[in-house]
């Protein structure tokens, strides 16, 4: 069992994990039930929520487009980052979205892996993350399956279409984990790219 996260927590990834050199970002969410109908039946809200990863340099910014690795750009520039691919509904039980990190190949500029998540269409469905519940965020071990790390997002986002969940970072030549947790607005991973450029 990993170690469980709370927002603003760190944690070594490398540092005791001698020759960890990939790790796959795991993410997770269900839709919440929503009241609806002439009787309030409860009904799960159709949701359909992208994981995305910004690879960003020692000064916070994303330098160039294939940095930004989603569910339209599955893998960066380097190979170093790729996208599992995109879940459309969030049921079923584990991750939902992965995003595959080889550590040892991500270029040295690259400082932080920043992993966020969005909802598709957030404007024209009139949908926000209040609709989501259950989720998560987890580090895994794909050599053993071993879940290193584990944070799942208990704060009502309500409102927001946007959450900076973690982010993969360097320090002193190892690897590190940032449970970050904050709800923001952005209509698309483009426009939260945005902020970083």
């Amino acid at each position: 069992m990993g170690i469980s996260l709370v927002k603003g927590q760190k944690v070594d990834l490398t540092k005791g994990n001698a020759g960890l050199t990939k790790v796959i970002v795991g993410l997770g969410w269900d839709p919440a039930e929503q009241k609806s109908g002439f009787f309030g039946m409860k009904k799960a809200a159709n949701v359909d929520c992208d994981a995305s990863a910004l690879l960003l340099d020692a000064n916070g910014k994303l330098s160039g487009e294939r940095n930004l690795v989603c569910f339209y750009n599955k893998q960066s520039g380097d190979g170093s980052v790729i996208h599992s691919g995109d879940n459309i509904t969030g049921q079923g039980e584990g991750d939902d979205e992965q995003i595959h990190v080889q550590l040892d190949r991500v270029p040295a500029n690259i400082h932080r892996i920043l992993c966020v998540v969005n909802i598709y269409e957030c404007e024209s469905r009139k949908q926000d993350f209040g609709m989501i519940k259950s989720a998560f965020i987890r580090i895994v071990n794909p050599a053993n399956n071993q879940e290193l790390v584990r944070f799942n997002l208990t704060e009502n986002y309500s409102g927001k279409t946007a959450l900076v969940v973690g982010e993969l970072y360097r320090h002193n030549g190892e690897w590190k984990f940032n449970a970050i947790g904050e709800g923001t607005h952005a209509a698309h991973v483009d426009i939260l790219a945005r902020q970083y450029q």
